[in-house]
């Protein structure tokens, strides 16, 4: 009924996927300046993380990720699932004393790094292909687990003397991966693909200290996520469905994950399901030189600012982990070209000089083929009755245009948080401007604002509506 091998056809087409898939799988793994020391890096992995059902009925983090999308699947297809997430391997770092023994210490002060205790993450998969067929009615479910471990690894100073070792704990981990088809009703064949992960773990915390996420984070399955690919038949876009297939889109249960097309553009045989809400095909820039592990900044800057960390804090980076050392590396050792490249990218061009095409009888059509008016969607000779600087609009029975003095109310519709520091300040205004829905809007400058004459040459004004002024003087 199943298997746990990949066809080459198959691997190939997940193997480009998985591009983005790594990008989920280390979203947030370590943030600049990539030290454990930060505040930032000690509460880890955010995304896709699936504590035991027995740590999470108690917090507000999930045990389980529910996936629904639809594919229209050829006769005899099968379906590749490749479960993945990190499994969190705590690391503790201990001193060789004279008599032999080892003492567990906060830091180990090495000439290249220092080593500190640290959560690391390590790749788990869990793959099976299934036929279709064996979908429909109770599904498949493939049990998963792995075993509790611990290992020690010697770490020597410069001179290869044993100085003292690293202890890596492994904690039992298990779960169910949960594979269903349905096929609806309609004129196509679709069916209604369900993909369930869960975390079946059968620990529960004993006390009080044992009930925080760090206790729970070694056996939870970290950034878990999905992908799943046809060997004949293709998925629908949950994103972009077809119009007769947007209702059924829209009643597909997705809990804590989301699903979108991956893969080769113009494709639509694999899906990726992922905790971080992804467009269809996404793709990793060409330009990024390596993993930053940190979708906070842009490459660029991250870049720029990781090469400036002093020494110091660079041999802490490098202790922390594996991959914050090679981010260090990587910044140290990128070349002007590769930095540059960074800077910014044009993805696409087209041509806008030469003769503009006659438009046809009933409009000419744009880039993508759809006829548009010929003229734009409003009026532009409508815009000639009107003129900010001389325009009047009555307040409180007053006319107020350029030159009034106002009261500024803010509030009534709150859409702007700032200005409501605004409220009660006496302010000019300095235009009064029509949108093409109609609307009134003063454009105006605060008293006593000592950048005022800048923001009327360059016409960077507050803009508020008449019902969120009062006028100041009865002459206005």
């Amino acid at each position: 009924m199943s298997v746990t091998a990949f066809a080459p056809e198959t691997e190939a087409r997940l193997a480009l996927a998985r591009q983005v898939a790594d990008a989920v799988l280390f979203e947030g793994y370590v943030l600049y300046p990539y030290r454990a020391s930060a505040a930032k890096n000690r509460l880890r992995w955010q995304f896709g993380v699936l504590v035991p059902p027995g740590w999470g009925a108690a917090t507000e983090e999930h045990d389980f990720q529910h996936t629904e999308c639809l594919m229209e699947p050829r006769a005899d297809a099968t379906l590749a699932v490749e479960l993945r997430f990190l499994r969190a391997r705590r690391r503790t770092v201990q001193r060789a004393r004279p008599d032999g023994g080892f003492d567990t210490v906060p830091e180990l002060r090495l000439e290249d790094r220092i080593l500190v205790p640290w959560d690391e993450g390590t790749e788990e998969r869990v793959e099976a292909v299934v036929r279709v067929g064996d979908l429909l009615g109770d599904g498949v479910t493939v049990p998963f687990g792995r075993p509790a471990a611990e290992d020690t690894e010697p770490v020597p100073d410069e001179n290869g003397r044993p100085v003292g070792r690293v202890v890596r704990r492994y904690e039992e981990t298990a779960g169910a991966l949960r594979l269903s088809a349905r096929e609806l009703d309609g004129p196509y064949r679709v069916l209604r693909l369900t993909a369930v992960v869960e975390n079946t773990s059968t620990w529960t915390p004993t006390d009080g200290a044992a009930a925080d996420r760090d206790a729970a984070l070694p056996r939870s399955l970290v950034a878990a996520h999905l992908l799943m690919g046809l060997s004949a038949g293709s998925f629908l876009s949950m994103t972009d469905p077809p119009e007769w297939a947007k209702g059924a889109v829209a009643a597909c249960r997705n809990l804590h994950t989301w699903p979108v097309l991956a893969g080769e553009p113009g494709r639509a045989d694999v899906v990726l399901s992922s905790p971080i809400i992804l467009e269809d095909h996404p793709a990793i820039a060409p330009e990024s030189p390596g993993a930053l592990y940190d979708a906070t900044e842009i490459d660029e800057i991250l870049a720029l600012r990781t090469a400036a960390l002093t020494d110091e804090e660079k041999r802490e980076a490098r202790g922390t982990d594996e991959r914050a050392a090679a981010v260090i590396d990587l910044a140290d050792s990128m070349p002007p070209e590769v930095l540059e490249r960074l800077h910014g990218a044009v993805r696409s061009l087209r041509e806008v000089t030469g003769a503009a095409p006659a438009p046809e009888a009933d409009g000419f059509p744009d880039e993508f083929g759809v006829p548009r008016p010929d003229t734009p969607w409003w009026d532009p000779a409508s815009d000639a009755g009107f003129d900010p600087a001389q325009d009047r609009v009555v307040v409180d029975g007053h006319a107020l245009g350029a030159g009034s003095r106002v009261e500024l109310r803010p509030g009534l519709r709150r859409t702007d948080a700032q200005d409501l520091f605004l409220a009660g300040r006496a302010a000019r205004v300095e235009a009064v401007l029509h949108d093409v829905d109609g609307g009134v809007h003063l454009a105006v400058t605060v008293e006593d604002d000592p950048g005022a004459d800048i923001r009327r040459e360059q016409g960077r004004f507050l803009y508020f509506q008449p019902d969120e002024v009062t006028p100041l003087e009865a002459g206005s």
